[in-house]
């Protein structure tokens, strides 16, 4: 699982905001609630752009009911490291009803959208569940 240090080791303090790109998602990809455009970490899109298709080949995208982002310099809540979204290499989905800690509620198909392509899952997290979470498995 990549953690804050090695984020910070690859691309530096967040507020650089290095390797980071307003990226453009393809139009095949589009998907009603995932934002047209997307300012994320350069090594997120490829990985995302499979999870994207893979959840539209398998109809799981109907499921997606909230984006709850992607880029945002903050620590994790309750801790004192840097969250990965700090360098946009993770995102939140239904965040509405996938919160901190709560049992989470997306299909095992949809997770493996993410999975399958280069994600570590929140839900999966044995002490600290986060379902709404994706995150690049290496960097």
């Amino acid at each position: 699982m990549v953690t804050s240090a090695q984020c910070l080791k690859k691309y530096g303090e967040p507020e650089k905001e290095n390797n980071m790109t307003l990226w453009d998602v393809p139009t095949e990809l589009e998907i009603g609630v995932i934002p047209k455009k997307i300012y994320c970490n350069k090594d997120l899109i490829e990985p995302l752009s499979k999870a994207f298709k893979a959840l539209i080949d398998t109809g799981s995208v109907n499921e997606l009911k909230t984006w709850d982002g992607c880029f945002n310099i903050r620590k994790k809540r309750g801790l004192v490291s840097y969250s990965l979204h700090s360098w946009a290499i993770a995102v939140d989905l239904n965040a509405f009803e996938n919160g901190l800690y709560a049992e989470p509620k997306l299909s095992p198909t949809l997770v493996k959208c993410f999975t399958d392509n280069g994600f570590d899952w929140g839900g999966d997290w044995v002490n600290r569940k986060d379902g709404m979470h994706f995150q690049l498995s290496t960097i």
